[in-house]
């Protein structure tokens, strides 16, 4: 069992301020990715959806902003030495996820795919796996950061979800390679399901470097 610690950066109060904001970010990007797919299995690319759209990819472009912040403000702070470069390395690949919605969202903003009625119900149920995935990270983040006590309940969530999405993305393409749909629109279906299934494997990934980072600072 993990110990208690306090905040990683308890005596660097601005950073800390930062590493919360940037949190933040992969939240707001979630809820926004969600909003922005129902809508468009709904009603297609319509304001609604480009309000969204537009929303992530400011979120994203912030997130950037805060994750330079951090980077250069992490080497101004008496950190302990062996922990800077797994801090960095976290919050690169934790920039990564927030990336991964902006490029998905922006897929269905370019391509406009049409996606059958048989389909959207388990598009639907894909994307708040990957959604929940990404937030449930995030929590475990969070805890990595602040205490470490809770870090392992986050991630087995996280592994949890990542393998429910695995399994609806297999199944959604087994049904449409199995049906009589004409090849490029199977491919491009598959394209969007893929990258959706992708925010969780990224989930997945960034879950397994933080739970050795946090076996090392529990040493």
């Amino acid at each position: 069992m993990f110990h208690i610690h306090l905040s990683l950066f308890s005596k660097t109060k601005a950073l800390e301020a930062d590493i919360d904001k940037f949190h933040d970010k992969l939240i707001d990007a979630s809820i926004s990715f969600t909003k922005a797919v129902k809508i468009y299995l709904k009603e297609g690319r319509n304001a609604d959806f480009e309000k969204h759209s537009k929303q992530i990819k400011l979120i994203e472009h912030n997130a950037d902003e805060l994750r330079r912040s951090i980077e250069n403000n992490l080497y101004g702070y008496n950190l302990i030495p062996d922990l800077r470069a797994d801090v960095l390395e976290l919050v690169e690949n934790f920039d990564k996820v927030i990336n991964k919605i902006d490029e998905v969202t922006y897929m269905f903003y370019a391509e406009c795919p049409q996606i059958p009625d048989e389909y959207r119900e388990s598009f639907n149920e894909l994307v708040h796996l990957s959604a929940d995935a990404a937030e449930n990270m995030c929590k475990a983040s969070r805890s990595f950061f602040r205490d470490l006590s809770t870090v392992r309940d986050y991630s087995q969530k996280v592994y949890s979800i990542e393998h429910e999405s695995d399994l609806c993305s297999r199944k959604m393409l087994e049904n449409i390679f199995a049906s009589d749909r004409q090849l490029a629109e199977k491919l491009q279906l598959r394209q969007f399901i893929d990258g959706i299934a992708e925010i969780a494997d990224q989930a997945e990934d960034f879950i397994d470097q933080l739970l050795i980072f946090t076996i090392k600072r529990d040493i």
